[in-house]
């Protein structure tokens, strides 16, 4: 990987690492927050923990900062609305903008932008009334999966594999008050591609024996397996880690992230989603990839705050 840019702690000045925040995603942030605040703390970098309880104009109005690690998932931290309101400020911040950002968190729009530039994706239905349910299941037929457009760490998706069950899913997905949308199953194997400043990191292969990789499988489970290196060939490896770069490319996305892609059983790889502030837990992928890479997880964080300095 490319050489650290900044050689000196005292060189980031005055760091605020937001965490928490408002969203479904709240307790993730916290413990992805406070393993990100010991890796600066063991760094020597002057570094003070935020928790962001109601907005962060709040959270922020009695202190001095120089720059922003943002580590708070899904809305309000993930969507571009914190972006927003750090450009504001003029506060430098970790990742992506206001644009990538808000793309990113949406699913659905995602998806369009891909589909614009021509990359795969699986097919998918939007689901807004009970009239959409008989039109989904003629165009992507059983199983399916749905999914709350705005929302992460698999909150609200379920597998569907009757009428039945795609109407209680869709339900269910509807209570994140966003859009919902059915996407065709995947038979293949699910793989994930973190990028850190332009490169990618070395890409897991996940298993689970859950139906799908959820919210048990990701934060709870014992029987999740990580393979990295992931068992591809050179050039698959080389050829996935690509279209990782392109797909974010697409939407903007900058500094780092996460990349989620399956391989079909035709060998044709299918973008799943991007995220724009991947977890950082002990159970989260990105340090997983990096330590494979030969980074520490103080050193992954380090580059990750480096990205603050934006070009």
């Amino acid at each position: 990987m490319k050489p650290t840019a900044i050689k000196q702690a005292k060189d980031f000045g005055r760091v605020a690492v937001l965490m928490g925040g408002t969203a479904a995603e709240r307790e993730i942030s916290l413990n992805s927050g406070n393993a990100v605040l010991q890796a600066l703390s063991a760094s020597k970098v002057d570094v003070t923990a935020v928790d962001v309880k109601s907005t962060v104009l709040e959270a922020l109005k009695d202190s001095s900062f120089d720059r922003v690690v943002n580590i708070i998932h899904g809305r309000g931290g993930e969507d571009g609305v914190l972006q927003a309101v750090l450009d504001t400020l003029e506060l430098p911040y970790t990742g992506s903008g206001v644009l990538a950002s808000a793309l990113s968190m949406d699913k659905l729009r995602t998806k369009l932008c891909w589909q614009g530039e021509g990359l795969e994706t699986p097919k998918w239905v939007l689901l807004q009334s009970e009239f959409d349910i008989q039109r989904c299941i003629d165009e992507l037929g059983f199983p399916v999966i749905v999914k709350p457009a705005l929302e992460g760490s698999s909150l609200g998706m379920s597998r569907a594999e009757s009428k039945e069950e795609l109407i209680k899913a869709w339900q269910d997905a509807a209570q994140y008050q966003c859009d919902v949308y059915a996407e065709a199953w995947v038979n293949g194997q699910e793989y994930t591609v973190g990028i850190l400043n332009g490169e990618t990191l070395p890409v897991i292969r996940l298993e689970t024996p859950n139906a799908f990789y959820d919210f048990d499988a990701k934060y709870r489970a014992n029987t999740t397996q990580y393979h990295c290196p992931a068992g591809l060939t050179v050039e698959v490896e080389a050829e996935l880690a690509e279209l990782a770069l392109q797909a974010c490319r697409v939407l903007g996305v900058t500094g780092w992230g996460r990349v989620d892609v399956f391989i079909d059983e035709q060998g044709v790889a299918q973008l799943i989603e991007v995220n724009t502030v991947p977890g950082m837990t002990d159970h989260s992928l990105v340090p997983m990839a990096a330590r494979q890479a030969g980074l520490s997880f103080e050193e992954l964080v380090w580059r990750i705050l480096e990205t603050s300095f934006k070009k």
